[in-house]
């Protein structure tokens, strides 16, 4: 949504911050329950759903770093915080369906309402198509939210909208947008764009990557079509949350969170799924010796710090030094970090922005400070800088193994991060291809001979995955293109190892999938550098 067409956040407001009645709207609308039965204050989870929304939509925040917070601070039992987790989730995930079921349910343009307002019937009509939620407990107790946190005056507003919009299923909706739809070569895009609730873009973009992976293929239009169904479909279902116990000082962690109700992964060693509701009652994850990160991140990492090189039967990694160009938030970077210091390796976290340096900081804070250094800079310039720095590990300016997690359009995480679909445009597709190809010029530039360097983004999309492989072996022709899939398969279960096939797409490149190996669309390059033929003569 423009700027242009986004709704306005101030208008008609008091000095207290309440909006004023609309004298325009017409007669006051009252709801059909008597005043005495109305609702007068919001329930505590449907209020902490609304903070969360208005905390995105205002600030530009993440509803998965936002969520936790409130929950506390409203002191949820567990079952109002998985109610208030579903409510803001599911309203945030499916918000360009629900901006047009609201805008066809009104008499104005949809950029007319204010965003309290709209945030609040976005919460209204997940409950009454998404939930199993009464329509009359629906609609009275998002009227009495409204009361509560907006005023008094648009409540009978909300109450007539909600009640057009419960007229009809989430399915009758569709087919009456559809229905005025052009039928266009756009056609199939559009309507599952609506039906799954992802961006025309973004479908096109998921099609166009499960086709060039391999996963399906032109004569087969019917199998084709059913995997991206599926793949969509995995985009919207509930996150699970997933754990692992850091290398060297958290492995028996796992074990207590599956005491607590967690399983272990399939997948991949030392790693878990938790569905038992808020992690942080974890001590392992309290104390930071058991972490939450997708398994798919966890599988990478780990298939990094193993990789044999061609020159390798015994990967030694004693004396390596590392290198996670974009380490912050620090997710990787800790599991890294473990994995190095288990192994009497070194690494350096790089992270250009100072806060979420400290971030990183705070991630690697439990392992031994002489294992990793945490570096602040822009990692496209880390060539000309890194033999400044005071840092042993780092004089000679190469490092052994470089995980290159690049900043990408986060489409492979839609499911963990809701609100980011409609965030993203094709505009910022350009943007960040230019920043990855930067990225990945500077790792090759500080890359050891005989070195390993990662190439990582979590997102499908071809663009930012096998093009910028394809195109740093063009820009780098000494660079080879050695098999992830083997690397991956070295450190997974037997199971893991199994889905470990080469795609017939991608044979040397993993691309991991939602909805068939339960992870972040995560995918994954793994390049070597050659020793020089000949030794180089020094200045």
């Amino acid at each position: 949504m423009s700027d242009q067409q986004r709704p306005r956040e101030d208008s008609r407001r008091d000095a207290a911050g309440r909006q004023r009645n609309r004298g325009r709207s017409g007669p006051k609308q009252h709801s059909r329950s008597a005043p005495s039965q109305r609702a007068r204050r919001a329930d505590p989870a449907r209020l902490t759903a609304f903070r969360v929304l208005r905390a995105v939509s205002r600030d530009d925040a993440y509803a998965n770093l936002t969520l936790p917070a409130e929950i506390r601070r409203a002191r949820l039992n567990r079952r109002d915080a998985s109610f208030a987790t579903e409510l803001t989730y599911g309203a945030l995930r499916a918000q360009g369906t629900y901006d047009a079921i609201i805008e066809a349910s009104i008499d104005r343009r949809l950029k007319d309402l204010d965003f309290p307002v709209l945030d609040v019937l976005r919460l209204g009509a997940h409950q009454l198509l998404s939930m199993r939620v009464e329509d009359h407990a629906a609609v009275s107790e998002t009227v009495a939210l409204v009361r509560q946190e907006i005023g008094a005056g648009p409540s009978g507003f909300v109450n007539a909208v909600l009640r057009r919009i419960a007229e009809h299923s989430w399915d009758e909706w569709v087919e009456r947008l559809l229905a005025d739809s052009p039928q266009d070569s756009a056609a199939a895009d559009r309507a599952l764009g609506l039906q799954y609730a992802h961006p025309r873009w973004v479908v096109r973009a998921l099609r166009q990557a499960l086709r060039l992976a391999g996963r399906t293929h032109a004569e087969d239009p019917s199998g084709a079509q059913e995997e991206l169904l599926q793949m969509l479909a995995s985009d919207n279902a509930a996150p699970e949350v997933h754990l692992v116990g850091l290398p060297g000082i958290g492995e028996q962690r796992v074990e207590e969170a599956c005491t607590a109700g967690a399983q272990r992964s399939a997948l991949v060693e030392d790693a878990a799924v938790f569905r038992g509701g808020d992690v942080g009652r974890l001590s392992g994850v309290r104390e930071g010796e058991l972490r939450v990160q997708d398994i798919g991140s966890q599988w990478i990492a780990r298939a990094l710090a193993a990789a044999f090189t061609p020159e390798t039967v015994d990967p030694d990694v004693a004396g390596e030094r590392w290198l996670d160009l974009c380490a912050g938030p620090g997710g990787k970077a800790a599991l890294l970090g473990a994995l190095a210091a288990d192994h009497q390796a070194h690494l350096v976290a790089n992270e250009p922005a100072e806060h979420r340096a400290e971030l990183v900081r705070q991630a690697l804070s439990v392992l031994p400070g002489e294992s990793y250094q945490v570096r602040v800079g822009d990692g496209r310039t880390i060539g000309a800088t890194i033999g400044e720095e005071p840092d042993g590990a780092a004089e000679a300016g190469l490092f052994d193994r470089i995980l290159v997690d690049a900043p990408c359009t986060g489409l492979g995480a839609l499911r963990r991060r809701p609100e980011s679909r409609w965030r993203r445009s094709v505009k910022d597709l350009g943007e960040l291809t230019v920043l990855q190809e930067q990225l990945l010029d500077a790792a090759v530039g500080v890359l050891a001979p005989g070195g390993l360097l990662a190439y990582v983004t979590c997102s499908p999309h071809p663009a930012e995955t096998v093009a910028q492989v394809e195109d740093v072996q063009r820009r780098h022709p000494q660079l080879q293109l050695l098999d992830a899939h083997e690397a991956m398969a070295a450190v997974a279960t037997a199971e893991g190892a199994e889905l470990m096939q080469p795609a017939v797409g991608s044979p040397s490149t993993v691309q991991l999938w939602p909805h068939v190996h339960g992870t972040d669309a995560m995918f994954f390059a793994l390049l070597y550098r050659p020793h020089d033929p000949q030794p180089r003569n020094n200045p």
